[in-house]
């Protein structure tokens, strides 16, 4: 259903360009912008190439890569998730 002017799936068209742009968009920016390392850029071990291959533009080996995603993140000590009642304390 369109309205005023428009022709019956217009606005459907509009949409699903939208989306199709926005995909493409996201596609061009995950592309890396330099090749995969062969060695760690941390630790200096070889990186394998099944990991090359799965992720393009890697820099770290696994063992690096784990470390890095399981160090604690330092947050704000501002209690945003708190109840409206903790807050007034």
């Amino acid at each position: 259903m369109a309205g005023g002017w428009a022709r019956d799936g217009a606005v459907n068209e509009q949409i699903e360009a939208s989306i199709a742009d926005e995909l493409q968009r996201m596609k061009l920016q995950s592309r890396p912008a330099s090749p995969s390392l062969r060695n760690c850029a941390e630790c200096g071990e070889a990186i394998p190439e099944a990991r090359r291959n799965a992720v393009p533009g890697v820099r770290l080996c696994v063992e690096c890569q784990a470390e890095r995603d399981g160090a604690a993140v330092h947050r704000g000590g501002i209690n945003r998730r708190g109840s409206k009642d903790s807050q007034l304390k």
